[in-house]
């Protein structure tokens, strides 16, 4: 990669010192820093995971490289302690480029998930689910997370949700709070058409519709919505030294057993 840009995150106090830092960085292993509406080869996202996801509304298309200012930082992997390396690696192409799966809901695509949240009340809602026309449930819980693999390790996860790796072509379902302990996430082959209606028992109490947390509608009473794989998918870099087992143990604490 020969053109770097860097979108950071300005809340981050550490933020303008670090991007300062790798742009010299940048310069003397030949990369030429650039603005990031210029077309680089490369967007570097200073910040955490939310940072990266506005990367991704922000610049549609670019690759893009995370480097950790935040808290967990599990899109954004890479720690401050390796951010010289990780640069030096884009400059000496020892990087992949993973084309990550989106969702699209009311053309918005996002990278993390599609969720479907109770109103303004705070009271369970009803949801009807289905794929490619076919019923499949109704759901009574607080909400509804129908999530891409790169998103099975945000809110799906802590709602209880298996965790999906970026290569498998799934996507996985997982009710908020639901009132059953029956009702159990539910992983679907990515290429599926899902809709989700819902019966809305007061009015101005439509629930709300997010894309990678942003609010893009409400859902009434009557109003199908439907979800689909998008057809563009978000280009992610991968630095060849990392471990995506090692990043999911150390970051989330991930484990096969107690017993060492």
């Amino acid at each position: 990669m020969k053109r770097i840009a860097f979108h950071v995150n300005s809340s981050k106090p550490s933020a303008p010192e670090v991007r300062n830092r790798l742009s010299d960085c940048a310069r003397k292993c030949g990369m030429e820093v650039v603005d990031a509406a210029a077309s680089p080869d490369v967007v570097v996202v200073l910040g955490g995971d939310g940072t990266m996801l506005s990367a991704v509304h922000l610049y549609p298309g670019a690759p893009l490289l995370g480097l950790n200012l935040g808290s967990l930082g599990y899109l954004a992997s890479v720690e401050e302690a390796n951010f010289d390396g990780a640069i030096a690696a884009l400059a000496e192409g020892r990087y992949s480029i993973s084309h990550r799966t989106a969702l699209k809901v009311r053309g918005v695509n996002a990278l993390n998930d599609v969720v479907v949240s109770r109103g303004v009340s705070g009271h369970a809602i009803r949801l009807d689910f289905s794929v490619d026309c076919e019923p499949v449930t109704r759901f009574v819980a607080d909400g509804l997370v129908i999530a891409t693999p790169t998103g099975s390790t945000a809110y799906s996860l802590a709602a209880g949700g298996p965790v999906l790796m970026p290569a498998s072509q799934s996507i996985v379902v997982t009710p908020v709070c639901p009132h059953a302990l029956s009702s159990r996430p539910l992983v679907l082959r990515d290429s599926v058409r899902m809709e989700v209606s819902v019966e809305v028992r007061e009015v101005g109490d439509d629930p709300g519709v997010f894309a990678d947390g942003l609010q893009v509608g409400t859902l009434a009473a009557g109003e199908v919505l439907e979800i689909e794989k998008s057809d563009v998918s978000i280009p992610l870099v991968e630095l060849d030294d990392v471990n995506p087992y090692e990043v999911l143990t150390r970051k989330l604490g991930w484990s096969g057993s107690a017993i060492r």
